[in-house]
């Protein structure tokens, strides 16, 4: 099988069959798919374990989990991150797809990448975390100051020096 058609699907035999459940586990790669704070690496292998059941001769439900693994960077120190993200889904496939609420069913194939791409996309952490401990960067260069500190004056403009000298009696 292709890499193109690695998530393609025959299911003319289980489309005849209403309420047969059949199991399908799909590797391959999907490419890259990133969001703002991560993004899963081009050759990355994108793990798809599925059931389907036919529902009549021109729906189908696909539920099941994807997994796939993804890098990124922490939001507070920057620092190198990365994870292994878990989606679990269930979606419909009909002859004629809602859009944004279902997908395309084929005549006797179904093709599975829309709904896997969709679901990793999804489940990228948007802001991930190297650790829930993370202090951020350097914390010896940049002390976090405590709510009780009072916040240092801002250096005085000198082109105001002048009026220092004016004082006003009641």
């Amino acid at each position: 099988m292709s890499a193109d058609a690695a998530f393609e699907v025959v299911v003319a035999d289980l489309l005849r069959q209403p309420g047969v459940r059949r199991s399908h586990a799909l590797r391959a790669p999907l490419g890259r798919l990133e969001t703002v704070g991560s993004a899963t690496p081009s050759d990355a292998e994108v793990v798809a374990e599925l059931v389907l059941e036919a529902t009549g001769g021109t729906a189908l439900v696909v539920e099941g989990t994807v997994s796939a693994p993804w890098r990124g960077s922490c939001r507070r120190c920057l620092d190198d991150v990365d994870g292994v993200l878990e989606a679990d889904l269930r979606e419909i496939f009909e002859r004629r797809p809602t859009e944004g609420e279902t997908y395309l069913l084929g005549e006797d194939r179904v093709d599975l990448e829309p709904m896997v791409r969709d679901a990793v996309a999804l489940a990228l952490p948007l802001a991930p975390l190297c650790d829930e401990d993370c202090a951020g960067p350097a914390p010896d260069r940049f002390p976090a100051r405590s709510s009780e500190e009072e916040p240092a004056a801002p250096p005085r403009d000198p082109r105001w020096a002048a009026l220092d000298d004016v004082h006003f009696d009641n």
